[in-house]
């Protein structure tokens, strides 16, 4: 028995969400697109966004240039030379940014009512 494993296209609404969402000034990733350029296409940058999404879900295949991301290590302390005294962060493209908080607000909705009412670490909207 072959099980449907489609979910529901992206809306529009989603992509709006989360490019507003998005913070200006932040670095750009491998595609040298910064933020501010999604956010001033206004509707089209929000349509066309909406349509690359969609062909990307659809087709359950990430194009190889939204995969890349630059790694940058910084050092956790001025001065330092050893491995352990550094961190990496990872700069990713905006729009593969805005795919993954789709993504993940999707998974986050599906699993709340999973979690328990006692869970306060790692929630958003409670202290712990």
């Amino acid at each position: 028995m072959e099980k449907n494993i489609e979910g529901p296209t992206i809306l529009k609404e989603e992509v709006e969400a989360a490019i507003k969402k998005m913070k200006n000034g932040k670095a750009t990733g491998p595609d040298n697109i910064p933020e501010e350029l999604i956010k001033a296409l206004d509707n089209l940058g929000i349509n066309l966004t909406t349509k690359l999404l969609n062909t990307i879900y659809d087709s359950g295949t990430i194009p190889e240039n939204l995969c890349k991301s630059v790694f940058i290590v910084l050092p956790k302390t001025p001065g330092a030379t050893e491995c352990e005294l550094h961190r990496t962060i990872n700069l990713m493209g905006h729009f593969t940014k805005i795919l993954l908080r789709i993504l993940m607000h999707r998974m986050h909705k599906g699993l709340r009512p999973e979690i328990s009412p006692k869970q306060f670490g790692f929630m958003p909207d409670k202290g712990t």
